[in-house]
């Protein structure tokens, strides 16, 4: 196990042993899973606490003070260990840091954490193996490398044109809303996290407009009084294009036209791009508090001009345009930035045992993705030594099975959508393969004993 002081030296074999970089929920899944197996693994850290970006004092991470889950409490919870029914249906920051830790201390992972221990390069071994060099100077080689680094740590910032002289920042630099006061603030892009910074803007800067080259689908956060996802996965299981249909009406009657909000009118069916769940983006439109554009024209000065002629005058654009998938230790067994060719979103193609969690892009809360990739991962792993021969035909599915994950949608043409899957989708696939191979699930909730929590037998 790398310590945390220490000069690069000749790397540590601990080629019996698997290593997995990063303790976000990703990490914690996949730690979760080989301890149930009873495998034996490292797990690192490079920041000085649990829980990837939902902690907001992560140096370079994306969270911000007003942040909540995106996902309902009920449906987003890691299987086997949910979410306390005194939370709210979408649970604050600090919530589901509480919670990470909570589940890493039910299930015995967090003192085999060290923190404090990045990774600087991943090395595979003519044998297989592979050698991970830490930033402490120490290195080891593992038998297998799960990379649960993370997927919003580099930001995709674009190119503002013309030449704008305010500030340009890029949303994951945000923290707190008190930064807002006092600036005419523009937020460029309409997913989770500009919404949230839109609708800050709205509250406490001197001015408030967000820009979208494009009309997207709101969802409410909850429709009927039920949260959003509930109520989809409450409801009957339609044909998609029915779904679509039906759907979209619920929503207009919710919602109303868009252009009485300066919104463009969606240019493509429900679910075709990542649904935008959001309630307090309409409400501050409504109120006036908010003043929507369509993209970006040309700059000049602090004058943004947009694509419709209007302008704004504005000190600080807010880029909210996503991230980049990248693996810095590892990118050239990863390929493409955007969207890594891994097998199920977790399985490396070309690259035996090699690994990663928490790049999938979906329509539905990640932790119970996370999960069952962890799940597969730790029984394809078990099966290398017990059952070799399923190892191998497992294999062949991850070299070869290229299955169609979208249910029935179009997806989007976007960068963002090139790699993205139907949450359904995925998850009945993955479980007909666990089947298949005779996996089945073993993750239990923690049974406390003597005060100490401890994995579940099975």
């Amino acid at each position: 196990m790398p310590t945390a002081t220490g000069t690069r030296q000749t790397a540590t074999d601990r080629t019996h042993a698997v290593l997995v970089i990063g303790a976000g929920p990703a990490g914690l899944s996949a730690a979760r899973a080989l301890a149930v197996r009873g495998l034996d693994y490292d797990h690192v850290e490079k920041h000085d606490a649990i829980g990837g970006l939902w902690d907001v004092d992560a140096p370079g991470g994306p969270m911000y003070s007003t942040a909540h889950f995106n996902s309902s409490r009920t449906l987003s919870a890691f299987p086997g260990f949910p979410l306390d029914e005194d939370l709210p249906d979408y649970p604050r920051h600090d919530q589901i840091l509480t919670y990470l830790r909570q589940f890493a201390d039910a299930y015995a992972l967090t003192d085999r954490i060290q923190l404090g221990v990045g990774v600087d390069a991943l090395e595979q071994e003519a044998d297989g193996s592979w050698t991970a060099r830490f930033g402490n100077g120490e290195a080891a080689t593992y038998r297998a490398v799960v990379c649960c680094s993370g997927s919003q740590w580099h930001p995709n910032l674009p190119d503002i044109p013309g030449s704008f002289d305010g500030e340009i920042r890029h949303a994951m630099t945000y923290n707190d809303p008190s930064e807002l006061r006092g600036k005419r603030v523009l937020v460029v892009g309409a997913g989770a996290s500009g919404c949230d910074l839109a609708s800050d803007a709205a509250m406490h800067a001197d001015h408030a407009v967000i820009s979208m080259r494009r009309g997207y689908w709101f969802i409410p956060k909850h429709i009927f009084g039920v949260p959003a996802d509930v109520f989809g996965d409450r409801g009957p299981h339609l044909p998609m294009w029915l779904e679509q249909r039906i759907f979209a009406r619920v929503l207009k009657v919710l919602t109303g036209d868009p252009r009485k909000y300066g919104l463009q009118v969606p240019d493509h069916k429900l679910f075709e791009t990542h649904p935008v769940v959001n309630s307090t983006l309409l409400h501050h439109l409504q109120h006036g508090d908010l003043t929507a554009r369509p993209g970006i024209a040309s700059t000049d000065g602090r004058t943004v001009i947009f694509s419709d002629g209007s302008r704004e005058e504005i000190d600080l654009i807010l880029c909210a345009t996503g991230y980049l998938h990248k693996v810095p230790y590892a990118q050239q067994y990863f390929g493409d930035e955007q969207h890594p060719d891994l097998y199920l979103s977790s399985f490396s193609r070309d690259n035996r045992n090699l690994f990663g969690i928490g790049f999938v892009e979906t329509n539905a809360g990640a932790f119970p993705h996370f999960d069952i990739s962890a799940q597969m991962i730790a029984a394809h792993l078990a099966d290398q030594t017990e059952r070799p021969d399923r190892a191998a035909e497992f294999q062949r599915l991850i070299r070869a099975d290229r299955p169609d994950l979208s249910g029935g949608i179009t997806f989007d043409s976007s960068p963002r959508h090139q790699g993205y899957v139907n949450s359904p989708t995925l998850l009945a696939y993955q479980r007909k393969l666990m089947r298949r191979m005779g996996w089945g699930t073993a993750v239990d909730a923690p049974q406390h004993v003597g005060g100490k929590a401890m994995v579940g037998a099975h």
